[in-house]
């Protein structure tokens, strides 16, 4: 059996450490102690939740002191079999990573080096080689397993041992794919839980279940772009879309009509809204998921990635007493995420907040939220109408679909509220001409507009892989026509490494086109000169194309010029002014 290093053969008491250190003091250390009582946390988390130290200085005091090397797992290119030498419950338990093998053992990367107990079993399931110990990140460590841990084998084996099932049973036995308690070990329950987990862990937005002529399709939506696995047992598809139906409380026996439904479900800890979505299809019926985390998904603006200017002035529109703010995009530009970001920093007890949605997404406290329903006459028009007798100080509205929505909310904007909406618009300049051909009275809309929004998400460069990119001849021609003498030093793109799964990306930014209507626009508005409002609004502070301002990603390194190429490719003519 291995032995532990002669600097961590002695057990390190962290908390005397980072007094004798000048760290923390004395007193900030008995407090801590009684924390980690009441919590059953670990000192050294303990004391970085209270903020009394910062979690580098820890690490870097702890790395000097047993000798060991920090490794930033961000940059690191470690083999996914490797790391899979540790079975996932035993690496999450102790926060241990297996780094690299050579002929002298294993170098193993632990968030808490100092736990004995930990490398003893570490040692035993690999094999009782010699382990060298680095340091690593926490946080890190278990951003890495859920990019290796994957579930696509699990996947593959859990649908072939449905399809065996499936095929010795002449009929699918209903009580199988039930909610009970004797339910819970049948392997279509166990399949869709290794979905739900892998999707859960890869960040996947929706889940797409596909039955085709010889296989079923499963694709996951990561950063906005689908990845698909091949399941060859096709035959298992009406068990998965049967479960689902009955998950979602709805019809099982109707086939022939799409239907929507949703419930929620707990992954790791992460509480799950799942939105199903189902649509009969030439060979059986497709089911589309959309993933809803709610336990983390309240953003603040802060992290929507407006830049700074842009932010200070949307906070300050935010706390206007009335007048209606648009967010535009398409479909997944991530319009929901602005505005519930901006109801987030409006939710206060003295305001009276309503949101009328189709359907609601995320679930806010202290806020009134509508669902609408058209079956029994329950559209976004009746809902408003009602809304303001509620006596609401801030209105949100999901969606302006028609003229009388949209009027509705023009003149409660003008009658002191507060209306934030959407509307689907390729970019701001667009937008008031959209409202007009709707039939919104223009002198409604000069009156009443705070500001436009149009945005999209563009996909970040991998932090592990991402380099220096110098453009070939025809990002060249390109950056001249978009943007000439602009500086390239900045150009990165990814290699494509474990972390991103080869893509070279990992995580999306926000890239907005900001508006705020000056007196110019106004008096176009009121005169529903289109051309006059979009020639005003070439020259309003802010202002700055949605082309143009992914390029600014582009050129900063964040995102890379094919990525400021699809933005602007998806724009109207407008979108260059």
């Amino acid at each position: 059996m291995s032995t532990l290093p002669s600097a961590a053969v002695k057990k390190i008491r962290i908390g005397d450490l980072l007094v004798e250190n000048g760290l923390i003091t004395a007193e900030q250390l008995q407090h801590a102690l009684s924390e980690q009582r009441k919590l059953g946390s670990k000192l050294g988390r303990t004391l970085i939740d209270l903020g009394m130290v910062s979690e580098n200085d820890m690490l870097q005091l702890l790395s000097r002191q047993l000798a060991i090397p920090l490794i930033d797992l961000r940059s690191y290119r470690f083999e996914p079999s490797l790391v899979r030498k540790l079975p996932e419950t035993l690496a999450r338990r102790f926060r241990s990573i297996v780094l690299k093998e050579d002929a002298g053992g294993f170098v193993v990367g632990m968030a808490d080096p100092t736990d004995l107990f930990a490398y003893d079993e570490l040692a035993r399931v690999l094999g009782g080689k010699e382990i060298r110990l680095a340091l690593v990140r926490e946080d890190d460590v278990l951003r890495t397993f859920d990019t290796v841990y994957r579930r696509t084998e699990e996947i593959s084996s859990l649908a072939q041992e449905l399809s065996e099932e499936v095929s010795n049973d002449a009929a699918l036995d209903v009580s199988q794919l039930g909610l009970g308690e004797d339910a819970a070990d049948a392997p279509v329950v166990k399949l869709l839980q290794s979905l739900f987990v892998d999707a859960v862990q890869a960040g996947a937005s929706d889940i797409h279940i596909e039955p085709d002529t010889d296989c079923l399709r499963l694709r996951q939506r990561v950063d906005g772009v689908l990845n698909e696995q091949i399941i060859r047992e096709r035959q298992i598809a009406s068990a998965l879309v049967l479960r689902l139906k009955l998950m979602a409380g709805l019809n099982i026996s109707e086939k022939r009509m799409p239907q929507d439904g949703r419930f929620q479900i707990n992954v790791r800890g992460k509480a799950i809204d799942v939105r199903v979505s189902t649509m009969p299809v030439q060979h059986g019926e497709s089911v589309v998921m959309r993933l809803l985390d709610q336990s983390g998904a309240m953003l603040d603006l802060e992290h929507l990635g407006m830049p700074a200017p842009m932010l200070a002035r949307f906070r300050n529109i935010l706390h206007s007493p009335s007048g209606i703010i648009l967010v535009t995009g398409p479909t997944g530009s991530g319009k929901t995420t602005s505005l519930y970001a901006a109801l987030n920093s409006l939710n206060q007890p003295e305001k009276k907040i309503i949101t009328v949605e189709d359907p609601v997404e995320y679930r806010l406290p202290r806020i009134s939220q509508v669902q609408v329903n058209t079956k029994i006459g329950l559209d976004f028009a009746a809902v408003l109408r009602s809304a303001l007798r509620q006596d609401p100080d801030i209105i949100l509205v999901g969606e302006m679909r028609d003229q009388e929505t949209a009027e509705i909310g023009l003149r409660a904007a003008m009658t002191g509220h507060l209306v934030l909406s959407t509307l689907h618009t390729n970019d701001a300049v667009g937008t008031a001409d959209r409202l007009l051909d709707m039939g919104a009275p223009g002198y409604l809309l000069a009156a009443s507009l705070r500001v436009i929004i149009a945005q999209r998400l563009i996909r970040r460069v991998c932090e592990s892989c991402g380099e220096r990119h110098l453009p070939d001849a025809n990002d060249q021609a390109w950056l001249a026509e978009m943007r000439p003498g602009a500086d390239v030093d900045g150009l990165r793109r990814g290699r494509g490494c474990q972390h991103c799964n080869g893509t070279g990306y990992r995580g999306r930014i926000g890239v907005y086109e900001y508006l705020e209507p000056t007196l110019d626009m106004l008096n176009a508005l009121r005169r529903g000169q289109h051309d006059g409002f979009v020639h005003a609004a070439s020259r309003a502070p802010l202002y700055r194309s949605l082309s143009q301002a992914a390029l600014d990603y582009a050129l900063d390194g964040r995102s890379t010029l094919e990525e400021a190429k699809r933005i602007g490719g998806e724009l109207s003519p407008s979108g260059a002014v």
